[in-house]
């Protein structure tokens, strides 16, 4: 088993990246880099079948290619900053043009970070460690934590009741007596201890599992909520970390 490279050392923990690039052989040295770096990564080579993916399942970090067929990177980006799990996942466009009206395009569909072709192990690692910063955070508000909390769900004609499965800084996962559609906007009210008034938290469905549970994203939360979920979240990750 190779060594980790000592470039990889940025980033703390193993996390999960998917690599979208039409060409198979570059999918594959990316796997390779990927790997040796210790982080697991996935790679396909069909950016419908991507997006339809981005939708459902949550990466810590993305890479697209800028140049495929049926569907450029550019507007992938588009596409997974619209869905709910990875809105504000780190987005890597792999180019080999440093057009500056192409950035601005691509800038503005919400890539974070540019790998200029050709790619080599060297600029793959050193990107790593410049955006570990990015990668650490979105992992850690998606860091979540097994704990049940009665919750109540308000949209403007229905109001829900139910129990967490899991909680996070960035949104949760509940059981309710039904699971309403993707996209919903809601408001939740959670009680995180008995006795104080329960957090109030804007957010979205962004997916459903059978006919009675749900993941929420949480959307525009304001510091002082932010500040007491913290805090309520903190010894559990500890716990554990323990």
């Amino acid at each position: 088993m190779k060594a980790p490279h000592p470039e990889a050392s940025a980033l703390k923990h193993s996390y999960r990246v998917l690599v979208v690039d039409d060409d198979a052989a570059a999918c594959e040295l990316m796997h390779e880099i990927l790997t040796s770096a210790e982080m697991e990564s996935v790679t396909m080579t069909d950016p419908r079948q991507a997006a339809a993916r981005l939708v459902h399942e949550k990466f810590d970090a993305i890479f697209l290619d800028e140049r495929m067929p049926l569907l450029e990177g550019v507007e992938l980006a588009r596409l997974v900053r619209a869905t709910g799990l990875n809105r504000s996942t780190p987005i890597v466009m792999i180019t080999g043009e440093e057009d500056r009206k192409l950035l601005a395009r691509a800038f503005e569909a919400g890539v974070n970070f540019f790998l200029f072709k050709p790619i080599d192990r060297h600029r793959i690692l050193r990107l790593i460690r410049v955006s570990a910063g990015s990668i650490e955070r979105e992992a850690r508000r998606f860091n979540r934590i097994k704990l049940q909390c009665n919750v109540a769900i308000e949209t403007e004609s229905k109001r829900l009741t139910g129990t967490t499965l899991d909680i996070s800084l960035g949104g949760l996962f509940v059981r309710a007596s039904h699971a309403l559609p993707a996209g919903t906007s809601v408001v939740v009210k959670l009680e995180i201890r008995a006795g104080q008034s329960p957090l109030r938290l804007t957010g979205r469905v962004v997916r459903v599992s059978g006919e009675d549970c749900m993941g929420l994203e949480f959307e525009g939360v304001h510091s002082e909520d932010h500040r007491l979920l913290q805090e309520f979240l903190l010894p559990h990750v500890l716990a554990e970390k323990a």
